[in-house]
């Protein structure tokens, strides 16, 4: 799932100028994945959906796999925007069915602080493709090339997921009181903010730091400094979680994210882009974990229809940050605008999931 959904990112600079693409065009095209991601979360909610957890799990990371490879066979912005917008779709489903599936079972068994563990997975995803285009890149393979081999990789994954996730009954539901559902409007609302503040920087950070003459030689290591900050960011969140409580850490994590989406056109130095690449890896999966953590505990239940209208909100925003950020980069020729946008989200998401008379 880290490489379908994030690998777009530091490939985006070689689109850019191989197509070529405008950055309204990229914008669009991150816009499309996230549209597939909405819809992925809505279809993922349905009740009457037949098969197995484990069945959509698997199907829909191969689809996000095969996907990914068949960006790099892609000729015209309208195939590429359609491929997208599968992957997002099949990336909403990996995330619900996965969180769901193995969030459950950790519970049954009283393993839950294995969860960071399951969502550092999305870390190393990052990492890994990212160490990938860097070799690729240096040993002159073109932009078809940066798709089709972490596609390949991802391909192997699947058969790794399908041993390790067993063909077994899934355990029953613990019971849990039911949520005041009420409640959840904030904590909806905050992930969508969250959603729409982080992606900016997401999509546009390896090409901020290329258009950057003064830091374009970090390039290669920038992505990989993401993934690498992700990997262990759930297991911080989730101890500061514990200690503070889900509320206050995924507000922390937010004020923190809006620091490093700041440092990424305000600071555009070698430490302001490292700064930035450190903050927005060391929480975007946390706030992700937070988000569904304090979501499941509003209600009561098989938690798949509360992760499955968190993602939706998640993907809305996700929506529109990219779109948003493409038409004001045609418009001031800069990210400063959207980025400081997005700041302004992220603080109000802050907020939003500090207030209590609803929880």
């Amino acid at each position: 799932m880290g490489v379908g959904r994030f690998v777009y990112t530091p490939i985006l600079p070689f689109m850019l100028t191989a197509l070529p693409l405008s950055e309204r065009e990229a914008g669009f095209i991150a816009s499309a994945n996230f549209v597939g991601y909405l819809a992925g979360a809505l279809l993922a909610s349905a009740p009457a959906l037949p098969g197995s957890r484990r069945f959509w799990l698997l199907s829909a990371l191969a689809l996000s796999a095969v996907t990914t490879m068949a960006v790099g066979a892609g000729t015209a912005v309208l195939t590429i925007l359609l491929l997208r917008f599968v992957g997002g779709l099949a990336s909403a489903f990996v995330l619900v069915f996965a969180s769901t599936l193995i969030l459950e079972r950790l519970a049954v068994l009283k393993r839950g602080s294995l969860s960071a563990l399951h969502f550092a997975g999305v870390g190393v995803g990052i990492a890994c493709s990212a160490v990938l285009v860097s070799v690729l890149t240096g040993s002159g393979s073109g932009w078809r090339w940066l798709w089709v081999v972490p596609g390949a990789v991802s391909v192997l994954a699947v058969f790794v997921v399908a041993r390790l996730v067993p063909d077994q009954p899934e355990p029953p539901t613990p019971p849990r009181p039911a949520g005041r559902t009420i409640g959840l409007f904030p904590v909806v609302a905050a992930y969508g903010l969250f959603g729409f503040g982080y992606v900016n920087t997401a999509t546009f950070l390896v090409a901020i730091v290329r258009a950057a003459p003064e830091v374009r030689g970090l390039e290669p290591l920038i992505w990989i400094l993401v993934g690498l900050a992700a990997v262990p960011s759930v297991t911080f969140w989730t101890w500061l979680g514990g200690r503070f409580g889900m509320r206050m850490a995924f507000a922390v994590a937010c004020v923190v994210q809006a620091v490093g989406v700041a440092s990424s056109v305000l600071w555009v130095t070698a430490a302001g882009v490292i700064l930035a690449a450190a903050l927005l890896g060391g929480t975007f999966m946390g706030l992700t974990a937070l988000g569904l953590v304090v979501g499941r505990s509003q209600a009561g239940g098989d938690p798949r229809r509360i992760f499955a209208v968190m993602t939706a909100a998640f993907g809305l925003g996700q929506i529109v940050g990219p779109a948003v950020a493409g038409l004001l980069y045609d418009a001031t020729g800069s990210f400063v605008s959207s980025s400081l946008l997005a700041v302004g989200a992220l603080i109000a998401a802050a907020g939003l999931i500090l207030v209590k008379k609803y929880a």
